[in-house]
């Protein structure tokens, strides 16, 4: 905000933007922080930064003497700390102007690496809860450097005055906030002490909270006060865990997973501690006991020095790492404009790239040295580990033969089958593995259902692991190749029917034969790819686009086309029942009945033709049933 230049009203001079400042808290409060609840971190980070300047200008002084201390009655929110104060000339700097440059302000632009936010725009956030703030500061820089007054309104007028050094004896700012009615949800004691705790439990700075009662308040179970107290009441009694000193690597193993399951709500099925130097990063990763749905990413706790910046950080960890729930406090992160995300640049990109190298590391202890942690992670987690496993040689190598799949023997492990099935063969799709799976059973074939995320293109690798396997796609000729034939007097006397079958099926590219095999109970098995579909879908309308002579000559290549095969069991009652039929409507019918069964337990979606088709038959059937018992 800058106040009106007189003689820039001049006509032809030069003018400035004036700004709105109803209009900007408004932008403030839709558009860039997502609840009015962040005035509260934001003075919390101002605090936490002056306490940072102080250290720098003075290192010798005792962090323990230096804090933050937090009073709320209701009437009054009070933030002061003991950091290094401002100047009147900061005051006019950083609570006076909005988008001013100035050779100091960008001279403390390259050294905010220290420091987690932006002054006057942060102090603005308080806007959000009141019409008056008040600022009262003396500066650390100068033994007798006088106090000074900041008033700002929310109509956008302000006053800045100095005052003794008596107004304030000791350097510092103290920043007071006058509620409005409507902000009480924000601004009630119990409710800045929560807030207080939620962004500020792992501030290096000692911070504490005083409701005006004048009682001692309580403390809760990890050290903390449970609610507002009296004087002294501790924000953050105690460093962050993995700070902490602990008697033995089990008692600090347990304490971090009590931790975790503090902030989560789960028991971990393990804790995966992260440190990166590099970057100031600690923290910890808990594993999560349950399944994850397929695609769905959980968000994780994010503190940049020790404040509370995320709690739905998405970014830090890589997509295939949705197992893990992480809980980190980093120096170098670079917080966004609103500070509740972390701006996507270098240094992120390299953090994400080390943390997911932590999870690897991890995948392989369990993997050499804790089977049954490791089956206990698998069981629950298997597609994350198979998407890691698409793009890591490493973990392809270690848990490959562990990870479990979909099979004609049910469900198993690659190097439990591949012991049972020299060549292993696998689908395209799970329609496919279902339409075949109990005949290639049957017939002792080793199929794998490779219809799912991640899994045919992974024990297409398995002879990396396995070199005596032998790995191949599923051809409908290779099954067919393992049904019996039926004797050529038996294809003889069901030639009339399996004729009449084609003409009933040729709308659907469908050829139809006549075999034995395995089990007895399958009448009918029908081989058709969704390749093989989409193959026929893509002539047919070609053909009806082309028209004309380019339409009989697509309609000559369209015979080449990879046709569907339904496969009948001669073993079955039912189909030797059906091709004894001589009445031409009835076994037409019966051939359109056996088409439909098949394709309905081949579990694919059916076309609509294929659904009338069904329904059709049915009827057809159940009319020709009653005709001949009446």
């Amino acid at each position: 905000m800058t106040l009106p230049d007189t003689a820039a009203n001049a006509a032809g001079a030069d003018r400035t933007f004036q700004v709105d400042l109803r209009g900007l808290v408004d932008l403030l409060s839709h558009h860039l922080y997502s609840s009015p609840r962040v005035y509260l971190r934001e003075l919390l980070q101002n605090a936490v930064d002056a306490l940072t300047a102080r250290h720098a200008l003075d290192p010798a002084a005792s962090a323990d003497a230096l804090g933050i201390r937090l009073y709320a009655d209701g009437s009054v929110v009070r933030v002061e700390d003991d950091g290094v104060g401002l100047t009147e000339a900061d005051v006019h700097t950083f609570l006076a102007t909005i988008g001013r440059s100035s050779k100091r302000a960008e001279r403390i632009a390259e050294q905010r690496g220290d420091f987690i936010g932006q002054f006057g725009i942060g102090l603005l956030s308080c806007f959000l809860v009141a019409d008056e703030i008040h600022v009262l500061s003396r500066s650390a820089r100068t033994p007798d450097a006088l106090a000074v007054e900041w008033r700002g309104r929310g109509d956008g007028s302000y006053t800045v005055r100095t005052l003794p050094a008596s107004a304030r004896p000791r350097p510092g700012t103290t920043v007071t906030l006058t509620p409005r009615a409507d902000a009480g949800e924000w601004t009630r004691p119990a409710q800045v002490h929560a807030l207080a705790r939620h962004f500020g439990t792992l501030l290096r700075h000692p911070v504490t909270f005083d409701d005006g009662t004048g009682g001692t308040g309580g403390t809760g179970g990890t050290g903390g006060p449970a609610g507002p107290g009296g004087p002294g009441a501790s924000v953050n009694p105690e460093p962050a865990p993995w700070a902490r000193t602990y008697p033995t690597p089990g008692a600090r193993s347990r304490a971090l997973a009590a931790y975790g399951q503090e902030v989560f709500g789960f028991t971990p099925l393990d804790t995966i501690e992260l440190d990166l130097p590099a970057v100031g990063l600690k923290g910890i990763a808990c594993v999560l006991p349950e399944t994850v749905p397929a695609g769905r990413r959980h968000g994780h706790r994010v503190h940049v020095k020790g404040m509370l910046l995320s709690e739905q950080a998405e970014e830090i960890l890589p997509e295939w790492a949705f197992f893990v729930r992480c809980v980190v406090d980093a120096e170098s992160l670079r917080p966004t404009a609103s500070r509740e995300s972390l701006y996507e640049d270098d240094t992120l990109a390299a953090v994400r790239d080390a943390l997911a190298e932590r999870l690897r590391a991890w995948i392989a202890r369990a993997a050499a040295s804790d089977p049954d942690l490791l089956a206990r992670f698998l069981q629950a987690h298997h597609l994350a580990v198979k998407s890691l496993a698409v793009h890591d040689d490493e973990i392809l190598r270690m848990l490959l033969p562990w990870l479990p799949f979909e099979t004609t023997d049910g469900h198993t492990t690659l190097d439990e089958f591949a012991r049972t099935h020299r060549t292993v063969l696998v689908t395209s799709s799970v329609e496919e593995f279902r339409q075949v799976a109990a005949i290639a059973s049957a017939a002792g074939l080793g199929v794998v259902n490779g219809g799912y995320t991640y899994d045919r293109e992974l024990v297409h690798r398995l002879p990396e692991i396995r070199p005596e396997a032998t790995v191949a796609d599923l051809d409908p000729a290779t099954l067919t190749a393992h049904l019996d034939p039926v004797d050529r007097e038996t294809e003889l006397a069901a030639a009339a029917y399996l004729a009449r079958a084609r003409d009933a099926l040729a709308v659907f590219d469908c050829d139809v034969a006549l075999r034995t095999f395995q089990p007895a109970s399958a009448p009918a098995l029908l081989v058709d790819s969704r390749e093989a579909r989409h193959e026929r879908t893509r002539s047919q309308l070609a053909r009806e686009q082309q028209g004309g002579v380019w339409g009989d000559i697509l309609g000559a290549l369209r015979q080449e086309a990879p046709r569907a095969q339904l496969i009948l069991n001669q073993l079955n009652p039912l189909v030797r029942a059906a091709v004894a039929i001589d009445e031409p409507e009835l076994a037409r019918t019966s051939a359109e009945a056996l088409y439909g069964q098949a394709a309905m337990l081949s579990r694919r979606p059916l076309r609509p033709a294929e659904s009338s088709l069904i329904n059709r038959s049915f009827l057809d059937l159940l009319a020709h049933a009653l005709r001949k018992d009446s």
